[in-house]
C-alpha cells in the first residue's frame, strides 16, 4: 500500500515537470529556442561524438575476434599439415633405409662374388662382459647351419653358433670366446686374433712368430685354417704392437674393419 502511494507521488511530480517544460518551451522566442538549441548541441553533440566512437569501437572488437577465430582455425590447419609432413618425412627416411640396405646387399654380393651367400640384417644383440653375440633374420629355412662364416661389407663378422627356423646366433669376433687363425697381408706371418675385454672393435694378436716384423698399420686377413673361415677374408689393422722381454710372448692390437656398434646388415656364407 505504502509502495502505491509512493509511486502516485512520484507520477504526479514527473507529470507536472513535463508540463512545465511544455509551457516554457512554447514560450521561448525562437531566438532564444536558437540559444537553447546551442546550449543542448554543446552538451549532447560530445554525447553523440562518444556513442558513434564506442558504436565503431564494438564494430571493431567484432573484426578483431573475427579475425582470432580465423587464425585459430589456420593454427589448426597448419598442425594438420605439419604431421601429414612428418608422417612422409618417416616414410622417406623408411624407403632411404631400406634403400641403402639393399644397396649394401648389392655391394655384398658384388665382393664376394665367389661365394654362395644368404643376406640378412641384425635384429638383436646379447652384448656382456664376456660374449658379444648378435642375432639375424635368417635360419634354417634359408639353408643356415652352425658353422657358417658371416661377413659384411667392411670385412669378417664370426660364424654361426645356433639357429632356428627363422633365426641364426652369430659369435662374433669380438666375442673373448672367439679365436681365428690370422695372416699378416704384407709379410704373410700368420698369428692368432682373440676377442678381449678392452674395446667392443679391438682384437689381440698373439703366438706371433719370432722372426716376423709386425709393424703399425699392417692389414689383417683370415689365413683358411681351422675349418671355418675361408682365405682373404680383411678382419682389421694392427694399431699397436706391444714387446716384452720374453720374444714369443709380444701381442699386437687390431683394430676391426667391421664397426659392430653400427652394424646392420650380413652375409651367410653359405658355400
Amino acid at each position: 500500500m505504502h509502495k502505491s502511494k509512493k509511486r502516485g507521488v512520484i507520477g504526479v511530480i514527473i507529470t507536472v515537470i513535463v508540463l512545465i517544460v511544455i509551457v516554457i518551451v512554447s514560450n521561448i522566442k525562437s531566438n532564444d529556442l536558437s540559444s537553447l538549441e546551442g546550449v543542448l548541441g554543446y552538451f549532447i553533440i560530445p554525447i553523440q561524438n562518444g556513442l558513434t566512437y564506442l558504436k565503431n569501437g564494438i564494430a571493431g572488437n567484432d573484426s578483431f575476434f573475427t579475425d582470432i577465430n580465423k587464425l585459430k582455425d589456420e593454427n589448426i590447419d597448419l598442425k594438420k599439415r605439419n604431421s601429414e609432413l612428418e608422417e612422409e618425412l618417416r616414410e622417406l627416411e623408411i624407403v632411404k633405409a631400406e634403400n641403402s640396405t639393399l644397396k649394401e646387399y648389392v655391394n655384398l654380393k658384388d665382393k664376394y662374388t665367389q661365394y654362395t651367400t644368404v643376406p640378412g640384417y641384425v635384429i638383436n644383440r646379447d652384448i656382456t662382459n664376456y660374449s658379444d653375440i648378435i642375432i639375424i633374420n635368417i635360419g634354417e629355412k634359408d639353408g643356415i647351419k652352425v658353422n657358417m662364416p658371416v661377413i659384411s661389407e667392411k670385412g669378417l663378422v664370426g660364424h654361426i653358433i645356433s639357429v632356428t627356423e627363422t633365426t641364426a646366433k652369430v659369435q662374433t669376433i669380438v666375442d673373448t670366446s672367439s679365436s681365428i687363425s690370422c695372416t699378416i697381408t704384407s709379410t704373410r706371418d700368420n698369428l692368432i686374433a682373440k676377442g678381449t675385454l678392452e674395446e667392443e672393435s679391438t682384437l689381440r694378436a698373439t703366438y706371433i712368430p719370432t722372426d716376423a716384423t709386425v709393424l703399425q698399420g699392417d692389414t689383417v686377413e683370415t689365413s683358411g685354417l681351422g675349418g671355418i673361415y675361408p682365405k682373404g677374408i680383411l678382419i682389421g689393422t694392427i694399431t699397436e704392437v706391444t714387446n716384452t722381454q720374453n720374444k714369443p710372448d709380444r701381442y699386437a692390437k687390431i683394430e676391426t674393419a667391421v664397426d659392430f656398434t653400427k652394424l646392420e646388415t650380413v652375409l651367410v656364407i653359405t658355400q
